[in-house]
């Protein structure tokens, strides 16, 4: 069984042979790994495909391991508008640098998405990488995929939704795990375990061909999960203030995550794990992104962790609340910006206290990372 045969067998048979967004997919999968497969899909009550918004919001991918060595390239320094480096004279020393809040970034990037142009188009695009990593069956050393995944969602009632996944090729995790890899041959065919199952898949080393399909919406006119099932027009609809916008969402919040029902949640990590997916790649409003940021700022538990590498090369900041998750111990789960920007990166899942399916995994590793590199209106659909 290959790593797409394993998600297309997690998911429920009412949802049939439709493609699926990039952090869904990567949600679905770790599910698939992390206990035995429900008989519904990632969230409770039925939900369109594509699950936490668009690209979701990675929320539950507590099974997939993604380890990231070191934060990535740090960019060129910007100046405060972002524009040319701000040259330092040799004899002078920079000013200290102020230590921001978590509410402080949140607010900073919600003045930014306010300023930000509202653009049509007739479908909303998504790109996306997700790094995983999985045990070699034999060897002693661990596995990187590499998965791009595409999704086109129309603006129009009754039109049809695109996908498009590639899988980039699994590699050594890390230079550790190569040299193990060198030793049992640099097989191109690798076989590995799936934590917390007696199941085993082969990943290979080569890239594999881009896969496009296509499907009606769900009931005609439903687009996105953000807390239940909404369409387009219900996302285009949402509140641009922050009070309005909790209270909006909260009526979805039954106590429990967003996975099962039988996994408790406290409201700030539902809240967080909602919100991220819609400030990350869901078509609303620049206002209502700003909203969500804001809503996000004044969560009590939500903390910033400062230059954070998204997979990519790209450094960001990240905002970050602590989720005890069942199987897994305690893990962050990380929305990392572009403070010059206050564009999302993408997201990541940190574990804080191992246990569980994954005890050997030592704190600060991350277990999941889903890096966007586009997210806009188009009136092109893939060919």
């Amino acid at each position: 069984m290959n790593l797409m045969d394993e998600l297309r067998a997690a998911r429920p048979a009412h949802l049939g042979d439709r493609p699926v967004d990039p952090r869904t997919r990567d949600a679905e999968l770790a599910r698939a790994m992390a206990r035995p497969r429900p008989a519904r899909r990632r969230r409770a009550a039925v939900k369109p495909v594509w699950g936490l918004g668009l690209a979701g919001a990675a929320a539950a991918a507590t099974a997939v391991v993604v380890v990231v060595s070191g934060n990535g390239t740090v960019p060129t320094p910007r100046g405060p508008d972002g524009g040319r480096p701000v040259a330092v004279s040799p004899s002078t020393a920079p000013p200290t640098r102020l230590r921001l809040s978590a509410r402080d970034v949140l607010l900073a990037a919600a003045e930014k998405a306010d300023r930000r142009s509202e653009d049509s188009g007739d479908y909303w695009h998504t790109a996306s990488v997700t790094r995983a990593v999985f045990e070699a069956a034999r060897g002693g050393y661990r596995v990187m995929t590499h998965e791009r995944s595409e999704m086109w969602t129309p603006a129009a009632v009754g039109g049809e939704q695109w996908g498009r996944d590639q899988s980039l090729g699994a590699r050594p995790a890390t230079e550790e795990d190569r040299e193990a890899w060198e030793r049992a041959g640099s097989p191109g065919r690798i076989e590995v375990t799936v934590p917390g199952k007696r199941l085993r898949m082969t990943l290979t080393t080569s890239p594999g061909k881009a896969r496009t399909s296509h499907s009606p919406l769900v009931d005609g006119d439903k687009v996105f999960w953000l807390g239940r099932n909404v369409t387009m027009k219900d996302l285009l609809g949402l509140p641009d203030d922050p009070g309005e916008l909790k209270r909006w969402l909260l009526r979805s919040y039954d106590g429990h995550d967003t996975e099962s029902s039988s996994v408790p949640m406290g409201s700030d990590a539902w809240l967080f794990r909602v919100g991220a997916g819609l400030i990350t790649d869901m078509p609303v409003t620049p206002r209502v992104r700003g909203a969500a940021f804001r809503m996000l700022a004044g969560l009590k538990t939500v903390k910033v962790i400062e230059n954070v590498g998204d997979g990519e090369g790209r450094q960001g900041t990240a905002v970050a609340v602590e989720e005890h998750v069942k199987g897994s111990g305690v893990l962050e789960h990380r929305l990392i910006l572009d403070e010059a920007t206050g564009q999302a990166l993408g997201d990541q899942s940190v574990v804080v206290r191992p246990g569980g399916r994954r005890p050997g995994f030592e704190p600060g590793t991350v277990i999941s990372s889903t890096a966007l590199l586009e997210a806009g209106w188009t009136d092109a659909k893939p060919s």
